[in-house]
């Protein structure tokens, strides 16, 4: 018999270690806790996300994470997310607890029972209480594989109707589970080894429910940032998700039985309806607005889809006897020599300065006093403005349509006097659920959603597009999030069909990254969600969807 075969781990540093298979990466741990004082929660091995118990088998790059880092900022998420649930079936057993959407730098839960939505105070405390209570016990989260027929069966007696559901067009011969004392969760990803790394958060009432807080790595500190109110996305999304109810469709596993029951194509109509509704009941408020706005803003952010919605707009406002005209603020970025540059010395296109805004500014003004103005056009090859004859004078009564980043930020039309502006914050934000524990990433969904159009239309690999995507979220943080409440409507331009159509197209994309690559990890997180979702032709997309500015076919090209 041969003797087992060595294995050779590359740690960050360089250094390089020699171990015997099935060696687990904590075992490689150089301390309970890095050099920052966080603990270790997983690691990166080989690119692709493991548990500090997951056993080596091959020759490993070896990379520990904590919450600071993106990866291991996911997994404590998801770990608390899964203590949470937990803590409120240990204290209300009949209630019915879900985990929605992001809201801030936090997720919001909702609670009800007995026919009775909410939280009570006390209710929160007792919640909180119990989860630094099971902190403080550092229990293990223990994961297992377990058989199908076993792992069903499981969720039949603890009346998990919801994951078991999941289940339904899936049929692998061992399912991934974890489990807490008594509680257990379908694995939709790694969690912490135990309780007692999950320490720093904040429970806070909000609506119908509460909000679970995440605290953030700052300037070497652990810190959590203020929380604000977003009203109009509160809205937004419980008006979706009532939508969602009246559907049918309120999780994946409802999707997946819709398309596999060729029930999808009047789920399509529906949500396009309900799309057209909404635009309609926005410009009947602009045409309504005690005093008529001559500016329509309109920020949010990648890939939610504002160029199809203002162009939509625009029919919209004619039907209620508005003329419009459409100005695009990236034709006003000042010439490459002038832009920004970030803190690694690239230019940063995203900076709020990248835009020339004394010419921008002067135009807006000159416009409103019925002047006729020289629009620039940006050169993007050349890095310039060049100005191509194209000129400018609004009729009477004439609206501007503006579509940016920067939209909602009050610095861009600092000249223009905000009576005469009208401010429009777009967001994707999915209504559908994994199950009620685990929630849809909505900027997942923004970044598939990316992926399709880049590749489509510039021929981007989704290697390329997942390389570009920290810098994007990273403006996002910076220049659109911030100024969602300046907003005066609030569209939601998720579609609830849309990864059942988008999985046909993204899928082959994410199946070229490699685990040579560091995006690796990210592909391989995607292509899990996508596995849990059945694929549907996008045949029945109507051609003025918002879906089609991705997807291509769009009557807006």
């Amino acid at each position: 018999m041969s003797a087992p075969h060595s294995i050779q781990v590359t740690l960050p540093d360089g250094q390089t270690q020699v171990c015997g298979p099935q060696t687990t990466v904590a075992e490689l741990l150089p301390a309970r806790t890095a050099a920052n004082g966080l603990p270790y929660l997983a690691a990166l091995v080989n690119h692709d996300i493991c548990s500090l118990s997951f056993p080596l088998q091959v020759n490993s790059t070896v990379e520990f994470l904590t919450f600071a880092d993106t990866h291991g900022n996911h997994v404590y998420r998801r770990s608390l997310s899964f203590l949470i649930a937990k803590a409120v079936r240990d204290l209300f057993p009949e209630g019915e607890f879900a985990v929605e959407h992001a809201i801030g730098n936090g997720y919001y839960c909702t609670f009800s029972s007995g026919g009775t939505s909410g939280l009570s105070e006390a209710m929160l405390r007792q919640i909180e209480d119990h989860l630094h209570e099971m902190v403080r016990r550092d229990i293990p989260l223990v994961r297992r594989k377990i058989g199908f027929v076993e792992a069903c069966q499981m969720l039949e007696t603890s009346r998990q109707t919801d994951k078991l559901n999941l289940l339904r067009y899936r049929n692998p011969p061992r399912i991934v589970m974890f489990f807490c004392e008594d509680f257990s969760d379908l694995g939709y990803g790694v969690l912490t080894p135990s309780t007692g790394v999950l320490n720093h958060f904040k429970v806070l009432p909000y609506a119908q429910g509460l909000v679970l807080l995440f605290p953030e790595w700052i300037d070497g500190e652990v810190k959590f940032t203020q929380f604000f109110k977003q009203p109009h996305l509160q809205r937004v999304f419980e008006e979706h998700k009532q939508w969602g109810r009246n559907l049918g469709i309120t999780s994946i596993a409802d999707l997946n039985q819709t398309v596999a029951e060729q029930r999808l194509a009047p789920v399509i109509h529906l949500c396009e309806v309900l799309h057209e509704k909404k635009l309609g009941q926005i410009a009947d408020q602009i045409a309504n607005a005690r005093t008529r706005p001559r500016f329509v803003l309109i920020a949010g952010p990648s890939s939610s889809g504002k160029t199809t919605f203002s162009k939509r707009l625009e029919i919209h406002l004619r039907v209620n006897g508005l003329m419009a005209v459409r100005l695009e603020v990236d034709n006003y970025f000042k010439n490459r020599e002038h832009t920004p540059s970030d803190a690694n010395g690239k230019h940063d296109f995203e900076h709020l300065e990248a835009v020339d805004l004394d010419l921008f500014n002067a135009h807006l003004l000159a416009l409103e006093a019925g002047q006729e103005v020289a629009i620039p056009t940006f050169n993007f090859q050349q890095g310039l403005k060049e100005f191509r004859g194209n000129r400018l004078k609004l009729e009477e009564g004439q609206i501007v349509i503006l579509e940016g980043i920067h939209c909602l930020n009050p610095h861009l039309t600092r000249h223009v006097d905000d009576a005469h502006k009208f401010k429009i914050y777009l967001s994707a934000l999915t209504q559908l659920t994994l199950d009620n524990n685990n929630r849809i990433s909505t900027t997942d969904l923004r970044l598939l959603r990316r992926m399709v159009r880049d590749h489509r239309t510039r021929g981007s690999s989704a290697l390329k597009s997942l390389q570009m995507w920290r810098s994007v979220r990273h403006g996002e943080q910076q220049w659109i999030f911030p100024y969602q409440k300046e907003a005066d409507a609030a569209f939601n331009s998720a579609l609830d069909y849309e990864p059942a159509v988008l999985k046909t197209y993204v899928r082959p994309l994410l199946s070229e990254v490699k685990p040579s690559a560091p995006e690796y990890a990210d592909a391989r997180r995607l292509l899990g969600f996508l596995e849990l979702v059945n694929s549907a032709s996008a045949e029945d997309v109507p051609p003025t969807s918002l879906l089609r500015e991705f997807i291509g076919g769009s009557a807006f090209e």
